[in-house]
Order: C-alpha cells, then sequence, then structure tokens
C-alpha cells in the first residue's frame, strides 16, 4: 500500500470517527434534540444503546478489522436517513435541515 494510499485511508476513519463521537456527545448528556428525535420515533429508550453502537465504529481498529467497523457504522447512517426523511421530516425542530445533511 502507497503511503498516499494509507494516508487516505486513515484520513478518512479519522474523520469518519469524529462525526461518530461528535453525536456520541449529544445522545449521552440527553440533549433536547436528541431526546426529541428519539421519542418522535418510538426509540427513546433505546437512544444510550445507539449511542454505544456508534462509539464501536470510532474506536481504532486495525486494517483487517476494520470493515467490520465500517459496515457498522454504514448501517446506522442508513437507519438514521431511513428515518429522518419519514418520520421526522427533512428540517427537525427548526434546523433548516442541519442534523439531516449530518447524517
Amino acid at each position: 500500500m502507497s503511503k498516499t494510499t494509507n494516508v487516505f485511508y486513515w484520513g478518512a476513519r479519522v474523520l469518519a470517527a469524529i462525526i461518530l463521537l461528535q453525536t456520541l456527545f449529544f445522545k449521552f448528556t440527553a440533549s433536547p434534540e436528541s431526546v426529541y428525535i428519539f421519542t418522535t420515533i418510538g426509540m427513546e429508550p433505546w437512544r444510550i444503546g445507539v449511542g454505544v453502537l456508534e462509539l464501536i465504529p470510532s474506536s481504532p481498529s486495525h486494517f483487517g478489522t476494520a470493515w467490520i467497523g465500517a459496515g457498522l457504522a454504514l448501517g446506522l447512517i442508513g437507519w438514521s436517513t431511513r428515518y429522518a426523511p419519514t418520520l421526522l421530516g427533512i428540517e427537525v425542530q427548526g434546523d433548516g435541515g442541519q442534523l439531516f445533511i449530518y447524517a
């Protein structure tokens, strides 16, 4: 693997981890937006569990096991983008669609 490819892979992994870790803060601190979203879709008791599932792919892993974290992250992203437009709409609590864009 070339140095450029290696830097690209690590950069993409770090960026994804930063995004996942940033959302964890809101889930674990029970921010009003997070509680509203999970209450609206009927999953408020599972907010912390979803946060723990997001924590797993954001942790460092070896290239040989990175596909597991990538698959879990992709599943979580797919889940969130499914519920955003169908149950919540694009705009949540007047955010102009910002949370949807992040997802």
